[in-house]
């Protein structure tokens, strides 16, 4: 079933980086006239009607409680045919309350469906799955995931393109219709991303896997550092590598609180199954065990070279190269001349003073992979040494 998405009215709640994205997806690649937001930031929606990306806005009131009465709010929820869900899991399941009660739902002969379609980007899905299922009155509501993110947040980080080649998880919940959900997969695709149907409880066990406990193991990291450095060495010592193994340590810390609780069975379960493989780790250790341990790290390298290098993930991609440069006044002027008669734009560039495991010394990121390839081609053609970060 194809649907026309552009005739389609559209109410975006939350209008942050995904609620953002999804809005110019809307208005620049679906082409759709009616998308309305509505967020708790005047800034955000003032700049989404100056650029013409809503069509309508409403500023919600700081308390959940009354945006119920909300007099703009309410028109916009009456008006919509879809309605994205952007905000944590919390605030979601609040909405469903919301929806619920403004008692809105609409049978739609055409589509022999109920409208509106409600749908969500939030990082979990059984909660809402377990929410919905508890609910005698529920929206038509389908659990909806892109699988992609960005280190900066905020409606102006958004872009259309943010979902470009990144899984869309669709999660069908016991009020989803095979309309809804063909309805939210039509825009995954275009929004190009790539749409995988997921049960909600398969879905959190993968997430839980690629995405939140990494986040946990990495915080750990960073506290283990943290609580063992008592004269600021080791603070001093650990950048390069060790930053950048740590650095989706530096996440939003009230967000991944809300993640994990929202999580917590699979979490916990991970956990174990980590805490069984350091306990085996500690065993090989003890016992002198070098074939084992060497076996241990040839697996993880065989594995995590394997893993594709493109696509986008939950966990937000660096696109960095390292230049072997000698240390001397003019060089980073010098390099980033060169790129940007190249017309390259830098993210970042620094120097990496821990250089046991760095092919180079100086470390720049991009925005995208296409930058990184044609700036390892710049330096390369006037002589410098460059590998991929």
């Amino acid at each position: 079933m194809k649907h026309d998405l552009a005739k389609m009215k559209y109410l975006i709640v939350g209008l942050g980086l995904i609620g953002g994205s999804v809005a110019r997806v809307l208005k620049e690649k679906a082409g759709a006239v009616s998308v309305y937001a509505a967020d708790i930031s005047a800034k955000s929606l003032d700049i989404a009607l100056s650029e013409g990306i809503i069509s309508k806005a409403a500023l919600l009131p700081g308390h959940l409680q009354d945006r119920i009465t909300d007099r703009a709010a309410l028109s916009l929820f009456h008006d919509a045919d879809v309605i994205f869900l952007c905000t944590d899991v919390d605030t979601c399941n609040q909405y469903l309350d919301i929806i619920s009660s403004l008692k809105i739902i609409r049978d739609d002969p055409p589509s022999g469906s109920f409208l509106p379609v409600v749908t969500d980007v939030c990082s979990t899905k059984e909660e809402l799955a377990v929410k919905i299922k508890s609910m005698s009155d529920p929206p038509c509501f389908v659990g909806g995931h892109p699988m992609t993110g960005s280190e900066r947040g905020g409606y102006e980080a958004g872009s259309a393109h943010l979902f470009e080649n990144a899984y869309y998880i669709i999660s069908p919940s016991a009020s989803s219709t095979e309309y809804a959900c063909s309805l939210i997969r039509d825009f995954a695709i275009t929004a190009g991303a790539i749409p995988i149907q997921l049960d909600a409880a398969l879905h959190d066990r993968i997430a839980g896997s690629v995405s939140h406990v990494p986040h946990i193991i990495a915080a750990a990291l960073v506290n283990m550092v943290h609580s063992a450095d008592s004269d600021g060495i080791m603070q001093l010592i650990a950048a390069g590598g060790f930053r950048d193994l740590t650095r989706i340590a530096s996440s939003n810390p009230s967000l991944w609180k809300k993640i994990v609780f929202s999580n917590k069975e699979h979490i916990l379960a991970l956990m174990d199954d980590f805490i069984e493989i350091l306990g085996k780790l500690k065993t090989h250790i003890t016992q002198d065990d070098k074939e084992a341990m060497e076996q241990f790290f040839k697996e993880a390298r065989d594995f995590r070279d394997s893993l594709p290098i493109t696509g986008k993930s939950l966990i937000p991609p660096r696109f960095d190269i390292v230049a072997d440069v000698a240390d001397k006044p003019g060089t980073i002027g010098k390099i980033a001349s060169i790129l940007g008669s190249g017309g390259v734009n830098i993210r970042n560039i620094n120097v990496s003073n821990s250089r046991e495991f760095e092919k180079g010394c100086l470390r720049i990121t991009f925005s995208d992979q296409a930058s990184a390839d044609i700036s390892i081609k710049m330096l390369e053609n006037q002589g410098y040494k460059v590998y991929p970060g």
